[in-house]
């Protein structure tokens, strides 16, 4: 009865299951003999101890710490890391367990991205036009140098480090925001600047186009009117060469009837080219 008490004790404390989530790290007297990776059933010796260690994505949020730019402008950093257990063996044998490594880690992240910005401007974090930042740089520049710490010594592989939140201490925001108002001001100035001009070179263009059109429409109109002033000289000629006496009266009636009217009274003399032609006129009625 003892023995077969004795068997099912021992081989209760020899098997243990390990989950798809977790690695199971075997003890023997405080040190990591193995790590176990592969879920399912394993099998230890009964004096021997299974630490489970976490192998899915962790979290890490570092404290809000302010750093100091190359240009000597302050920044407000709060980032977030993301990691893994790498290798459980050497994770357990420098950080122990998750609070020692958050603690670790999180001093890592914040020495890292100092140590990052403190060798770039200011207007490469944060700048209003897109080619000119080199945000996305620098953060990578950040992943790679804390994974380069943390792969080899403690065995944590830091999957990605982000900047959740870039700010500026409250004492600098006032200026800051002064300096954006007249940014904004010299580009809204310089946009006016460059409108004005543009629309003086329209309105001259216009301008130029008008006074083109107009000479064209006065040099077509001076060619019509000086054929019209040809076909009505040749027409004259013809008419005069037919009946002179007759034309010369018409034209002087002509200029009569544009300087007289109903209200005029005009005494000619005898000799009048009029009265000579009416005179003419009568006589060879009367005849």
């Amino acid at each position: 009865m003892l023995a077969a008490a004795a068997l099912a004790w021992a081989a209760d404390a020899s098997l243990f299951k390990v989950d798809v989530t977790e690695y199971g790290a075997v003890s023997r007297f405080g040190r990591v003999v193995r790590v176990v990776e592969a879920p399912g059933l394993g099998v230890k010796w009964p004096f021997e101890r299974v630490v489970r260690v976490e192998r899915r994505l962790l979290f890490l949020n570092p404290v809000e710490a302010e750093y100091l730019t190359m240009d000597k402008k302050n920044l407000v950093v709060r980032g977030l890391a993301i990691w893994r257990i790498d290798d459980a063996k050497r994770y357990l044998e420098t950080l122990v367990d998750r609070d020692r490594a958050e603690l670790q880690l999180a001093d890592l992240v914040l020495g890292e991205v100092g140590s990052v910005l403190g060798r770039y401007n200011f207007s490469g974090l944060v700048s209003t036009q897109g080619e000119a930042s080199r945000f996305e740089a620098v953060v990578g520049e950040i992943r790679d140098r804390v994974n380069a710490i943390a792969k080899p010594t403690y065995g944590v592989d830091v999957v990605d480090v982000r900047i959740r939140q870039l700010s500026l201490p409250d004492q600098n925001k006032r200026y800051v925001f002064e300096r954006m108002q007249a940014e904004r001001g010299r580009i809204a100035m310089q946009y006016r600047s460059e409108g004005e001009r543009e629309a003086k070179k329209i309105v001259a263009a216009a301008e130029h186009e008008r006074r083109r059109i107009l000479a064209e429409a006065y040099r077509e109109a001076e060619q019509v009117k000086g054929g019209a002033d040809a076909e009505a000289m040749r027409i004259y000629r013809t008419q005069f060469g037919k009946d002179p006496q007759f034309y010369k009266f018409m034209r002087t009636l002509t200029a009569y009837q544009k300087i007289l009217d109903e209200n005029t009274t005009v005494f000619l003399p005898a000799d009048a080219d009029v009265l000579s032609l009416l005179q003419g006129g009568s006589g060879e009625g009367g005849d």
